[in-house]
């Protein structure tokens, strides 16, 4: 049966990424996990709202959007792995380190995806017999940041500590290179430049702890000055939104 939903997961992927009338019915709470090493385990709670069964499957990657469950390599383990959830009813995953691979950094961060796969039940009934229909398993993905015990500074104001300077963009045009000096990862979800007058919407992304992301101002024609004010979104350990203000420094 393993071996069938992981066909039915491969068979259905692209269809999961390129559908997105499609909602996935069990749902997960929070759209990130935290897995502080000190705790050893996290739970993640999912529900499922359909009036049907569904059949889910749930693995780690270290970064393929493209992983499987028979091909995930990471030092972490999820029970259940696969199981069937009734309809209107929760169901925990454990998620444990088992320590299984080298050592992750200690002084840092480091970034994990953890996948739900949703396959539906097969439709039933007299509407269906001799008719061609399309089933979609829908993938959701979310981040996991595993967090090694004593690291410097809050978690929570690592986005207030990112610094921001003018430079040239590879694509040509502009752009700022963000830097983050904290042990945290900090994702930037808004970003805009008030530079001479006008407003300029920048990229958005994730920023590495102790990196630097360089985030292309696609309007922009010229350099952004120093003393310019940015404002950007981050999103905290909670999965809300908070606003924050910078400016280009020299």
């Amino acid at each position: 049966m393993r071996n069938l939903v992981r066909a039915i997961g491969t068979a259905l992927l692209t269809l999961c990424l390129i559908a997105p009338a499609a909602h996935a019915n069990v749902i997960i709470s929070g759209t990130r996990v935290i897995f502080p090493a000190q705790d050893g385990e996290v739970t993640v709670r999912l529900t499922n709202q359909n009036t049907s069964p569904a059949l889910v499957e749930a693995w780690i990657d270290n970064g393929d959007k493209d992983s499987t469950p028979d091909k995930a390599n990471t030092p972490f383990l999820i029970t259940p792995p696969l199981f069937r959830m009734e309809p209107n009813r929760d169901q925990s995953l454990r998620i444990l380190f088992t320590h299984s691979q080298q050592p992750l950094p200690s002084d840092r961060e480091s970034l994990f995806w953890l996948n739900v796969l949703d396959v539906p039940p097969k439709p039933t009934g007299p509407q269906t017999e001799g008719k061609n229909y399309l089933q979609l398993a829908i993938r959701s993905r979310l981040k996991l940041f595993y967090r090694p015990t004593g690291l410097a500074g809050d978690p929570i104001k690592a986005a207030a500590a990112l610094t921001f300077k003018a430079g040239p963009s590879n694509a040509g045009g502009y752009t700022l290179v963000v830097h983050n000096p904290t042990p945290y990862y900090v994702t930037i979800s808004k970003l805009t430049l008030q530079s001479s007058g006008s407003s300029y919407n920048g990229k958005t992304n994730m920023v590495a702890p102790m990196s630097d992301l360089k985030l292309d101002l696609p309007e922009l024609k010229h350099a952004a000055a120093v003393g310019d004010a940015i404002e950007f979104d981050s999103i905290n350990d909670y999965g809300a939104i908070d606003a924050l203000k910078s400016s280009v420094a020299p």
